[in-house]
């Protein structure tokens, strides 16, 4: 079994702590992340994905998921964290796309 990259077992991590209104602050998500104590590329990561278009990022409180942007966040666990389809569907509870979600699609739009 293929160890996930760091960027993946933060996510994974954010969507199973995942609470409305709660950010998760760079260490607890660290200390919470499967990454065997890799904290200066977890850091790295973490900076990286206050900038992503499913992150929220809430300065001082820390990054959270943005509801508005679950597509981009499907696409990046599809294509790059290697999650199946019903995997997402099952654990992005509130993406109210999943269902027209074109899995197959080559051209990611996180990558345009």
């Amino acid at each position: 079994m293929q160890k996930p990259s760091v960027k993946c077992a933060l996510l994974a991590t954010m969507i199973a702590k995942h609470n409305w209104g709660a950010p998760i602050g760079q260490d607890d998500l660290l200390n919470l992340s499967a990454i065997d104590g890799d904290y200066p590329t977890g850091r790295e990561v973490y900076a990286d994905l206050r900038s992503e278009p499913y992150i929220t990022y809430r300065g001082k409180r820390g990054i959270e998921l943005d509801k508005s942007n679950f597509a981009e966040l499907a696409d990046v666990l599809y294509h790059e964290c290697n999650w199946e389809a019903w995997e997402i569907e099952s654990r992005l509870k509130h993406y109210e796309g999943v269902g027209e979600h074109d899995w197959r699609s080559t051209t990611p739009p996180y990558s345009r």
